[in-house]
C-alpha cells in the first residue's frame, strides 16, 4: 500500500484520467489485486500490463490471502490469477488486465504507460534489473507526467533513474525500510 498505491495510483487516481499501469513482477498478484480494489472505489478506468515470467502454480495461488471481504477480494484475487497470459481481459469494469510471460528485457509496448511499479527484488539479488540501460528502457516507457516507484532507494539507481530523464525524489519507506525512490517523467 505505502509504496505502490499511495506513493504512486494515488498521485494519478484524483485526475481522474484512464491510468495505464505497468507492473514489473506480477508474483502473487498483491499489487494488482490492491489496485483494482482501488480502482473500483474511485470508479477510475485502469488498464494494468504485468510482466511475470515466472509465475506462480495456480495451486500456490488458490491458498492466497490477503484478507479483507473474503468473498469479494478472494472473487478478484482469484480472478487475477485465473486471467489468462498473453491475452488483455476485464477482470471487472473499469480494470482491464493484461499478463505476460516476458521479462522486461524482451518486453516491448507500442503503448506508453502513466505508472510504473517496479517491484523487482534489490540490487543485490536481482542487478540484472537494475542496470542503468534498463532503467533507460522503462523510462521510454513512461508518458509525460508518468510516475516510477519502487521500494529500492540504492544510489546509483537513483542516479541511474535522474539520467534517464527522471525526476527522482526520496520519499520515507514503508515500515522496517528507511526509504523508496519515486521518480516522474516531466
Amino acid at each position: 500500500m505505502h509504496v505502490f498505491i499511495h506513493a504512486g495510483l494515488f498521485t494519478l487516481i484524483e485526475k481522474g484520467n484512464p491510468i495505464r499501469i505497468l507492473e514489473v513482477g506480477f508474483g502473487t498478484g498483491l499489487n494488482a489485486w490492491l489496485t483494482i480494489r482501488e480502482c473500483l472505489q474511485a470508479g477510475t478506468t485502469i488498464h494494468y500490463v504485468t510482466l511475470e515470467p515466472f509465475p506462480i502454480p495456480m495451486d500456490i495461488s488458490a491458498h492466497l490471502n490477503y484478507g479483507g471481504d473474503l468473498v469479494t477480494d478472494h472473487a478478484l484475487l482469484t480472478a487475477l490469477h485465473e486471467a489468462p497470459w498473453e491475452t488483455e481481459v476485464f477482470i471487472q469494469s473499469p480494470f482491464s488486465l493484461l499478463k505476460t510471460q516476458q521479462s522486461l528485457q524482451a518486453f516491448h509496448s507500442e503503448e506508453k504507460f502513466d505508472l510504473i511499479y517496479y517491484d523487482a527484488f534489490g540490487p543485490p539479488s536481482q542487478p540484472e534489473m537494475w542496470t542503468a540501460e534498463l532503467l533507460h528502457k522503462v523510462a521510454s516507457m513512461m508518458n509525460d507526467g508518468g510516475v516510477f516507484v519502487t521500494y529500492c532507494a540504492k544510489g546509483q539507481v537513483r542516479r541511474d533513474l535522474a539520467a534517464a530523464g527522471l525526476k527522482v525524489e526520496r520519499l520515507a519507506g514503508p515500515p522496517g525500510k528507511r526509504e523508496m525512490l519515486r521518480a516522474i517523467k516531466s
